[in-house]
């Protein structure tokens, strides 16, 4: 069974919210996505991770101690020990910081958009995967959620098990249109595609990192990907490598574009999915460029 998923040339990439509009709020908070949301993002992207009590919660690293007000490791704990503490403040206190730094000038502040990190420095929770798909689920307009899950972790392959469960209770793991998906599984883990490929055929995947350049073959339901997952980085090394997906019937996503001129080379490659910290200024850069491809040569306006 195939998913129909292919590379696209002509159209602007679709924005994805990286762990929200984390440029400007608490990255993997409510508020966060909330303002993606609001700030028009085509799609938003969550790492999920797996508490000691079975619940699948949005967070990136394998402990709490960077983006919380505790420590310790995520499968450690509970659900109720980790709404215990307070996943928004550092966030503020960081972006301060930033913007003092730019203020006196420091070189190694070069992102232009620093003022626009003013926020209230208020707590945030710990935010699960349900309460994520229900915000995307309820919201007026089609988005696309991609989750990706992280390896190697302590419950190996349950994270994909529960994850499985949890799109069939919003009755997402198995769309009727996967060409335009409410939900795309992301991993670094060969292994963990597999198993999502195979659970759940239907479902849009990607292979993300280096080991997404090497694939060979068109998509299909035996558990390979179904689009490709390169850092811009890579991008910028192997642009080829998006015109071989496309011609594989893969889509390209590419992480974290935040840089304009990395937003144009996206533009300009074809790339399908483009994942930033910076939604609205990105897909303002987008539209600016459509218009500029719109206007007739010579048109003088």
């Amino acid at each position: 069974m195939k998913t129909a998923l292919p590379g696209r040339r002509g159209d602007r990439p679709e924005v994805v919210a990286h762990r929200g509009a984390s440029g400007e709020r608490p990255e993997h908070t409510l508020a966060a996505y909330e303002l993606a949301l609001e700030q028009g993002a085509d799609g938003l992207e969550c790492d999920v991770r797996l508490t000691r009590d079975g619940q699948l919660i949005c967070m990136h690293d394998r402990r709490i101690d960077r983006t919380s007000s505790g420590r310790g490791v995520v499968s450690t704990l509970t659900l109720d020990a980790l709404r215990a503490h307070d996943y928004g403040s550092w966030h503020a206190a960081t972006a301060a910081a930033q913007r003092t730094s730019a203020a006196y000038g420091d070189p190694d502040v070069a992102n232009s958009q620093v003022e626009r990190y003013a926020e209230p420095a208020e707590p945030h929770s710990v935010l699960t995967l349900r309460e994520l798909l229900a915000l995307v689920v309820d919201f007026p307009a089609q988005k696309t959620l991609f989750i990706e899950t992280k390896h190697p972790v302590r419950f190996g392959g349950l994270v994909e098990i529960k994850l499985i469960a949890e799109l069939q209770r919003f009755g997402l793991a198995d769309p009727a249109h996967p060409e335009a998906p409410t939900v795309v599984i992301m991993s670094f883990a060969p292994s963990a595609v597999f198993r999502i490929r195979r659970a759940a055929p239907r479902l849009p995947s990607v292979l993300l990192g280096e080991n997404s350049r090497y694939l060979g073959v068109a998509p299909s339901g035996s558990g390979t990907p179904t689009a490709i997952g390169p850092a811009i980085k890579t991008l910028r090394e192997r642009p080829g490598i998006v015109e071989r997906a496309r011609k594989a019937g893969r889509a390209t996503y590419c992480w974290t574009v935040d840089d304009p001129a990395d937003v144009e080379l996206c533009r300009g490659l074809g790339v399908r999915w483009l994942a930033t910290n910076y939604p609205m200024r990105t897909i303002a850069q987008l539209e600016a460029a459509e218009r500029t491809s719109a206007t007739p040569t010579g048109s003088g306006k």
